[in-house]
């Protein structure tokens, strides 16, 4: 059957933003290496994962729920990039919200699509 999440458009754009959370982290203060920092990565990491994890099990409901533990990683990427920006750590979110708010809209319609074949 072979890597089936790298077909997925929502698991593509999930990396592209993990690439574009590390590019941006890297001129964050250094005495956030071990506070915001990491934790930004761990969170951004999480999405793709899941999202891998999920269409690698053997049932849908299975997926669904591992796409429902993205879409919460997604949320606190979101509102650790509200409060780096808050914090001056980075300027400008427009690419990273447009970003965000395509994995989020990919990720729903996912969602809604397993629920669908799930309660046929």
């Amino acid at each position: 059957m072979g890597r089936v999440h790298y077909k997925l458009l929502v698991w593509q754009e999930a990396m592209e933003l993990v690439t574009d959370i590390y590019a941006i982290t890297e001129n964050f203060p250094s005495e956030e290496m071990y506070g915001l920092t990491s934790q930004l990565r761990r969170a951004a990491v999480s999405v793709p994962s899941n999202i891998a994890e999920g269409a690698g099990r053997e049932s849908k409901k299975e997926f669904l729920h591992y796409l429902s533990v993205a879409r919460g990683s997604l949320s606190e990427v979101d509102t650790q990039l509200l409060l780096a920006q808050k914090l001056r750590y980075c300027r400008t979110m427009t690419r990273m919200n447009e970003r965000m708010d395509k994995v989020f809209a990919l990720l729903g319609g996912l969602m809604k699509s397993l629920k669908k074949e799930i309660n046929k």
